[in-house]
């Protein structure tokens, strides 16, 4: 299964509280910090939800 690495790259400042608690679950929450998570359909509607907050990677 294909990792993604995820780095948060905007502050959560300012957003809904689904958007907080979606970057929550996916290990993020400070700008810069950075997590590796397996690609599933899951993730995928994840960062559907927050992709103007983090930058995503192929690893």
């Amino acid at each position: 299964m294909a990792k993604l690495k995820l780095t948060q790259v905007r502050s959560q400042i300012g957003q809904t509280q689904r958007h907080r608690g979606t970057l929550r679950a996916l290990g993020l929450g400070r700008i810069g910090k950075t997590n590796e998570i397996d690609d599933s359909p899951v993730l995928a509607g994840m960062l559907r939800k927050v992709r103007h907050l983090v930058k995503v990677e192929e690893s």
